[in-house]
């Protein structure tokens, strides 16, 4: 077989990665269009962070920035059940958006499956931007060097004039219900809240956001916990309330 330079070879598999990109933003982005004026009920968009593949390519870390980041750097793993983050993230947000919508919120999914390349972190807060989302939520897990490292946290962003000084208020704001609400539910340590400034995602939102790091799955006890069905319903009911709360509704639907 003739075999092709390998610089030719490495440019096709980026032309490649490129197009899958851009076919599930086109993908996600219609279902914006078709799920964000269809009612007048409040939009969460809810963001399963990371995707079958990691994405190194690189975009800007905020609107006109000149720093760059790379797109995902993949997430991580359970050191025990080798579960992907990718895949934890989703079966939380898939139970997550029935609890939403069945207590009367619009539900924006920015992926519904892993099965592609990472679309990256401006193309996903675009999703929450176009929606006009009352809250974007992105739903991670934790990793760390030392396995005895545990707890929820959840992130907002920082105060940057020009990025973030319109949704910054209502961010922190819903951190601290989310956090609350998910700590509760699950039971691990509290780690509490932490601002990010260097969060691509946060910096190109035009809508109140928060990051959740529901646990850590380099942690043998809270690995084991994450990757169960009850466990998983828990972290749901936990993100259901918080955000519930936050958009001033009941959170009875939640369980």
């Amino acid at each position: 077989m003739e075999r092709r330079p390998l610089g030719e070879a490495r440019a096709r598999g980026r032309r490649r990665m490129r197009h899958a990109v851009a076919s599930s933003v086109a993908l996600a982005l219609l279902a914006v269009s078709a799920g964000a004026s269809s009612s007048g009920r409040p939009v969460v968009v809810i963001d399963p962070g990371h995707d079958l593949r990691a994405n190194s390519e690189t975009e800007p870390i905020g609107p006109g920035s000149s720093t760059r980041k790379i797109k995902d750097g993949g997430g991580t793993h359970g050191v025990v059940s080798g579960l992907r983050e990718a895949d934890l993230n989703l079966a939380v947000s898939l139970r997550l958006r029935a609890l939403l919508e069945r207590a009367g919120i619009e539900v924006v999914m920015t992926r519904a499956r892993t099965a592609g390349t990472s679309i990256g972190n401006v193309a996903r807060a675009r999703i929450a931007n176009r929606a006009r989302a009352r809250l974007f939520l992105r739903v991670h897990a934790d990793g760390s060097t030392d396995p005895s490292v545990r707890g929820t946290h959840t992130l907002y962003p920082a105060y940057h004039r020009g990025w973030t000084d319109d949704v910054y208020a209502q961010s922190r704001r819903a951190a601290g219900l989310v956090q609350r609400a998910l700590r509760s539910s699950l039971g691990f340590p509290d780690r509490g809240l932490q601002e990010r400034s260097d969060f691509t995602g946060f910096n190109w939102a035009n809508v109140p956001v928060i990051l959740v790091e529901m646990g850590f799955m380099t942690n043998p006890t809270e690995d084991r916990l994450l990757s169960t069905n009850a466990y998983q319903r828990r972290a749901a009911v936990g993100l259901c309330r918080g955000t519930l709360r936050f958009l001033g509704r009941p959170v009875s639907a939640c369980g």
